[in-house]
């Protein structure tokens, strides 16, 4: 007798773990196809290139302000809804870019769509499969969205070299197919109601989230872990766009969209790694994946050679997604048994796009006082091989403690 539901259940789950698969493949890679296409419409235009940073900034800009509101509202939703009107809002900043809008307006657009897409698609997961298995899950979606990062920049730098207004056509594109394809996610149950009247209370909430899980020494861990990664992961993209031509001596779009391909595959082989090889209870098993990012980076600033500087940031790809996937899981479930998995994920958000606006923001000031691509490649390594060491001595050394 209980066959049945269990039997339909299952059927449920595993058609809707395939739908944010898809979903998240076509909406990731419009997001780095329109990113590619951006960068090549703004180096088209005086000054232009100076404003590359600003175009990571305006797009993290709305994961830090809507960070109170959107967590609340994927738990409060069924989060394949709030997915579909998420990517709606990405297709309106593409089709006001490709009618002449300022890049950077349609970008801030798109990190809008972004910003609530985000908690919803990492959400999901706690309610489409068992705990035990949200590492693989994680892994899965990740691998999902780093296979989508490498179309979308591969694709993009060779489409914005052709055409760039139809490198933003296809990306428009895309992100009508993801909200199409959001449609087969089954209806879920949300996971705390948004009463009438409460969301202007909902900054103070998010204030009071940040305390409950900061007060959780896996959530401090992974939420700064994650935040390192992405941040410096967000300006390693702008860096390979000025690095590219100073160090390589190669002036167009397709081979800094190239190396961040070969980026983006040795993520997936990372991910891989980490969704087959840790479990929570041996999480800090990515931290050695952590500390090699730094040297890495180091390795990587004063290279002249197109093959060796692929296979650096191949190693970087697969260093940083050992770390990462791991500590994702580990916050979700920690999340997910206090305030709830979309109100986490809303918290980290805002902690990882204030690093990379942060680390965005001191590219700009770098860039900016004349500082060389390869003299802030250096400074990154030095921050990261830093940021990593301390957390590993904090997290070892407080290994045996309890919340």
């Amino acid at each position: 007798m209980n066959s049945i539901p269990v039997t339909s259940t299952y059927r449920l789950a595993s058609r809707g773990m395939i739908a944010v698969l898809i979903a998240q493949f076509f909406s990731a890679m419009a997001d780095n196809l329109l990113f590619v296409a951006a960068i090549a419409l703004l180096k088209t235009a005086v000054g232009g290139s100076a404003q590359l940073p600003l175009l990571q900034v305006v797009f993290v800009f709305a994961f830090i302000v809507l960070a109170p509101f959107v967590g609340a509202i994927a738990d409060a939703f069924p989060k394949g809804r709030v997915m579909l009107y998420a990517n709606l809002v990405k297709l309106v900043g593409g089709i006001l870019i490709l009618f002449g809008a300022n890049p950077l307006l349609g970008y801030a657009i798109a990190g809008v769509g972004a910003a609530i897409y985000s908690p919803a698609k990492y959400g999901i997961l706690t309610q489409l499969v068992h705990p035990d298995r949200l590492v693989k899950a994680n892994g899965l979606l990740e691998g999902s969205t780093i296979a989508a990062i490498l179309l979308g920049v591969l694709v993009g730098g060779w489409l914005a070299d052709q055409s760039i207004k139809g490198a933003i056509t296809v990306a428009a594109g895309l992100y009508l197919l993801a909200a199409v394809v959001n449609f087969w996610i089954p209806p879920l149950p949300q996971i705390h109601g948004l009463a009438a009247g409460e969301l202007g209370q909902l900054p103070r909430q998010f204030i009071q989230n940040i305390v409950v899980l900061w007060h959780k020494r896996d959530v401090r861990f992974s939420i700064m872990g994650t935040s390192l990664f992405w941040g410096m992961g967000a300006s390693l993209r702008l860096l390979m766009f000025a690095w590219v031509p100073l160090a390589l001596a190669l002036l167009d779009n397709q081979v800094p969209a190239n190396l961040m391909g070969l980026l983006s595959i040795g993520i997936v082989i990372g991910a891989g790694l980490a969704a087959f090889s840790v479990r929570l209870p041996q999480v800090n098993r990515a931290l050695w994946g952590g500390l090699a990012l730094g040297p890495l980076m180091l390795w990587l600033a004063p290279q002249h050679s197109f093959e060796m500087s692929a296979m650096i940031l191949i190693l970087v790809g697969v260093a940083g997604g050992y770390f990462v996937v791991p500590l994702n899981a580990l916050l979700q479930e920690r999340g997910q048994e206090t305030i709830g998995a979309g109100r986490t994920l809303a918290v980290q958000n805002f902690f990882e796009n204030l690093a990379m606006l942060v680390m965005a923001s001191g590219y700009f000031l770098a860039i900016t006082m004349g500082t060389s691509p390869v003299t802030v490649a250096y400074g990154f390594g030095v921050l990261v091989t830093l940021v990593i060491l301390t957390l590993t001595r904090w997290r070892l050394a407080g290994v045996s403690r309890v919340d």
